[in-house]
């Protein structure tokens, strides 16, 4: 019997398992692209948590870039750093509870808006609204606590003034975006943007130590004598470094939008004043180096006001007889210095006030600057009348820097809030000789020991000064009962290093000044205080044996009995 074997289909089942392997091929591509995409979309949403706080702002840092870098005075101590702070935000858009019972409870948390805010806020519908800057961590667990999914909570840098008030004016503040609006901090944007220099330390010529003592001074003597404002400065003579800077009032660079906006104007360098008396020092030595006047003994007819047209130059404490330089500036005479200055002439005044820079903004690198006000025209009696401060408006930071040249030897140099480094060569121009800087600081000091300065006079400091009271200038011309007082300073005069100004904007009398508003009273024991607290700081100790050799100045003022 025969048997019939069929031969299995070989051809059709290795088909079938091709089929099979394909598709299971298939199906592990479409496995494997299904997780690509995932964790794309995983990665893609980790992204943007990173980079996105609700408003699309990005951290420098998810970009690889350094964080801006600190602002730090001329020792090294931070003035502005970058952090990294919480915040906290909600998506009212994304809300799973009802935001009647939400709202009391972030009031609760975050009492700075009212539960009414708050509602307004939960049932805007927005994407996304902040609730909280620099959110300290327990008050992030607290608010997580509540358990709504809609609250957002993010790191993200922010710039943090660890000094708060101290140098505000100076340090300035950035904006919601990280970048400088004000003060250093706008100067200093493009080296915070560049990849090169962004994270690096930035030193500034201020010294915290001395701007605090200033700060300290300049504000109990501001409400002491119930003053509206109140600036102060500190300028290294050789190298137009600022040491101090301040401005009253002040503001709180790290709650920058609550700040009063007359308190973020900085009077050092963007409002002018009539600096009275002050000027009488550049009259003198503008006359003595253009040879005007040769002999410090000769005198000028200062017994009766000086009229002209309608107008009449008169003496505060008027001494009604004929005065040489040395007693014109011991006496702070109007009459004298205006009389040396119709010597000098409208071309050399105008000319000697170009080359201080007084006709354009101060020098330095902040951005808030205020222009001069300068003479429409220089006419004989604006001649006389600038020459005592009267007439023209310029800026704290402008007599700073004209002193500086009248003591350092005659070099005027612009002032700069960035440290100069030792032996880096300051760049400067000369105004005087040297033969005339010697001259004025004798009679710098010679105001101090003999004249309106003697409240500024500190054992063993060795400081002259020259002090100024101004009539401050309004709507219906000048004030009586407001002024203007300043008092501006160098030490040690035989070897000077530093000016010292002290300016009180209207100041009223009070018991310490007794009942006085002018300079010699209110701005010259601020001065003396200061420098008191900061020369040892500086490297300028007090010594007593030393003194400025003032032998040829002495026998040219009279003592008489009609002195005052």
């Amino acid at each position: 019997m025969t048997t019939l074997v069929a031969r299995p289909q070989r051809t059709r089942h290795a088909g079938a398992r091709q089929t099979n392997i394909l598709v299971a091929h298939q199906r592990l591509m479409l496995l494997m692209l299904l997780f690509i995409v995932g964790a794309l979309v995983i990665a893609t949403r980790l992204i943007w948590l990173n980079f996105d706080t609700g408003n699309g702002r990005a951290s420098a840092d998810a970009f690889g870039l350094a964080a801006r870098g600190d602002i730090v005075d001329r020792n090294g101590e931070v003035l502005a750093r970058t952090i990294e702070a919480w915040s906290i935000g909600v998506h009212p858009n994304k809300l799973l509870g009802r935001p009647e019972d939400l709202a009391p409870q972030l009031a609760r948390l975050m009492p700075e808006r009212t539960e009414a805010e708050y509602l307004a806020i939960l049932k805007s519908g927005k994407n996304f609204a902040y609730l909280r800057p620099r959110a300290m961590p327990e008050l992030v667990a607290a608010v997580n606590a509540l358990g709504e999914p809609a609250m957002a909570y993010a790191r993200e840098p922010e710039r943090l003034y660890p000094q708060t008030t101290l140098a505000a004016h100076v340090i300035g503040y950035t904006d919601f975006d990280g970048r400088g609006v004000m003060g250093m901090e706008r100067v200093l944007n493009d080296s915070f943007a560049d990849p090169l220099t962004r994270g690096k330390p930035v030193a500034l010529s201020i010294d915290k130590r001395v701007q605090a003592a200033m700060e300290s001074e300049l504000s109990a003597a501001m409400i002491d004598l119930q003053a509206i404002g109140a600036t102060g400065l500190v300028l290294d003579v050789n190298t137009g470094e600022i040491i101090a800077m301040v401005s009253l009032p002040v503001f709180n660079p790290n709650r920058s939008g609550e700040a009063d906006p007359e308190a973020m104007r900085n009077n050092v360098t963007q409002s002018v004043y009539e600096l009275g008396s002050t000027f009488k020092m550049l009259t003198m030595a503008n006359a003595i180096d253009t040879g005007v006047i040769t002999d410090l003994g000769r005198r000028v007819d200062a017994t009766a006001p000086i009229e002209i047209g309608r107008f009449k130059i008169s003496d505060d404490h008027p001494q009604r007889r004929w005065l040489n330089v040395p007693e014109t500036l011991v006496h702070s005479s109007n009459i004298a210095t205006a009389r040396f200055a119709d010597e000098l002439g409208a071309e050399r005044t105008e000319a000697f006030f170009r080359k201080l820079g007084f006709d354009s903004s101060p020098h330095v690198e902040l951005r808030e600057r205020g222009h001069p006000l300068w003479p429409q025209s220089w006419g004989r009696l604006t001649t006389m009348t600038v020459a005592y401060g009267h007439g023209i408006a310029v800026s704290p930071l402008h007599l700073a820097s004209a002193y500086a040249a009248l003591v350092n030897g005659g070099i005027w140099r612009p002032a700069t809030l960035m440290k100069v480094q030792p032996g880096q060569e300051a760049k400067g121009r000369r105004i005087i000789s040297a033969r005339t800087s010697m001259i004025m600081r004798k009679m710098f000091r010679l105001v101090v020991t003999e004249g309106t300065g003697k409240n500024a006079d500190v054992p063993g400091f060795r400081i002259g000064g020259k002090t100024g009271t101004a009539e401050k200038a309004g709507v219906g011309g000048y004030s009586k009962t407001k002024n203007v007082s300043t008092f501006a300073a160098a030490f040690p005069m035989d070897a000077p290093r530093y000016v010292v100004i002290a300016m009180l904007d209207s100041p009223k009398g009070s018991a310490t000044s007794f009942g006085q508003t002018t300079a010699a009273y209110t701005a010259a024991p601020v001065v003396a205080k200061v420098i008191a607290r900061t020369g040892p700081m500086l490297g300028v100790f007090p010594d007593t044996s030393r003194e400025v050799d003032l032998a040829d100045m002495m026998p040219l003022l009279w003592k008489g009995k009609e002195e005052h």
